[in-house]
């Protein structure tokens, strides 16, 4: 009997909600709305695939109501299509828009959409390329840029290690310090990514819900590890300890460079970026200071490089191998749910492991984190991060 009572107070709110949502659309405010207004109708474009003589639009219907789509028109000129399932979107359905359509080869082009009713929904192809489908020559392609962009620089900053390693008694504050500035840069230039592609998500996904869950699913993972970690750390002293914080910045440098790799591979595939040498080293020159980050907090901890080998390689793999992963699927089948939502999860992790480090460096008072050395340091990484960004852009 207790049971019942329990399951029954459980469910009372619930079933109570239920008929009130009943009789606010049966005898509500809403009956009033909808005989005086006209209905909300939203198509969203997801992407646009570019075939030889054909383009697909692949679409869904963002709004609340059903949506009956009556005339395509490219450049202002109407076009005949096919629209599978049918010309009529239910709320949350996706369709296909298919047309015959001779496209140039570098040409931009504005497609409108015409509902039933005359309203209008915009799209656009800045530069026309054909959509890359999945072979061994695009594999390639992209398996390369990954690599270069995030593999090889990564692991040229971990070569800085021995350098490094040679900065005794403050000068490891400074290098905690720089590795700090690194991190909270590349954790807002990570976040600012995110929140840029949120105009790319239709409004029924929620992209700023994918953000906080991604975000806060970082922050509340890797602190949970962080509590784990604790104990051991106190067994095994500071080794232990600047293993796990270089394995926890990899990881966050990982998700960040999976994050980029969606935006690399999708942005080529579409055409609206030239990947030419100039970007491409940009990247590389940008990223190497990634491989800085992740040594940093290890330079005291190891007495002869040949110890730290096997972590270093494989450190460096797990911050640069997701560029390669991200490049493949941003290419072949981008999301811009994904990227926000990896995008998210790899700035949390920064911000995380941020926090970690400066809670060992304030010695029990926060205020001991503001010496000259750490500030320097800080802002050194920040100033590193920054100037390295022009040349993404050069």
């Amino acid at each position: 009997m207790s049971k019942i009572k329990f399951f029954g107070s459980a469910l009372l709110p619930i079933i109570l909600l239920l008929v009130l949502l009943f009789v606010f659309v049966e005898f509500g405010p809403l009956g009033v709305f909808k005989a005086e207004l006209p209905p909300i109708e939203e198509i969203f474009i997801q992407r646009i695939v570019l075939e030889p003589e054909q383009m697909t639009l692949e679409v869904i219907n963002d709004g609340p109501e059903p949506v009956t789509i009556a005339q395509v028109s490219v450049n202002e000129v109407f076009w005949k299509y096919t629209i599978e399932p049918s010309n009529t979107l239910l709320p949350l359905e996706k369709g296909n828009i298919k047309l015959h359509y001779p496209w140039i080869e570098g040409n931009p082009y504005a497609i409108t959409l015409f509902a039933s009713d005359g309203v209008t929904f915009e799209g656009e192809i800045g530069v026309a390329t054909e959509t890359p489908k999945f072979n061994f020559l695009y594999f390639k392609a992209f398996v390369l840029l990954g690599i270069y962009v995030g593999v090889i620089p990564v692991l040229l900053g971990l070569l800085w290690f021995p350098l490094l390693k040679r900065l005794q008694g403050k000068w490891y504050m400074f290098l905690l310090s720089l590795t700090i500035g690194l991190l909270i840069f590349l954790g807002f230039d990570t976040l600012s990514e995110s929140f840029e592609l949120l105009e790319n998500l239709p409004k029924a996904f929620n992209g700023v819900g994918i953000l906080v869950i991604g975000f806060l699913l970082a922050i509340l993972t890797l602190s949970a590890v962080s509590y784990k970690t604790q104990h051991h750390a106190r067994e095994k002293g500071e080794h232990y300890q600047a293993l796990v914080w270089g394995y926890l910045i990899a990881l966050g440098i990982g998700l960040h460079n999976l994050g980029e790799g969606l935006a690399i591979g999708s942005a080529y595939a579409i055409g609206e970026i030239a990947l030419g040498a100039t970007l491409v080293i940009g990247f590389m020159i940008h990223n190497v200071t990634e491989g800085i980050a992740i040594v940093s907090p290890l330079t005291r901890t190891f007495s002869k490089i040949k110890h730290f080998i096997p972590h270093l390689i494989l450190m460096g793999l797990i911050a640069g191998a997701p560029t390669i992963i991200g490049t493949l699927i941003g290419g072949f089948a981008y999301s811009a749910a994904m990227a926000v939502f990896f995008l998210a999860i790899g700035s949390g992790a920064i911000f995380d492991v941020s926090f970690d480090i400066m809670n060992y460096m304030k010695k029990e008072k926060w205020i001991s984190l503001f010496t000259v050395t750490n500030v320097l340091g800080f802002l050194a990484g920040l100033l590193i991060m920054y100037l390295t960004g022009f040349m993404v852009l050069g």
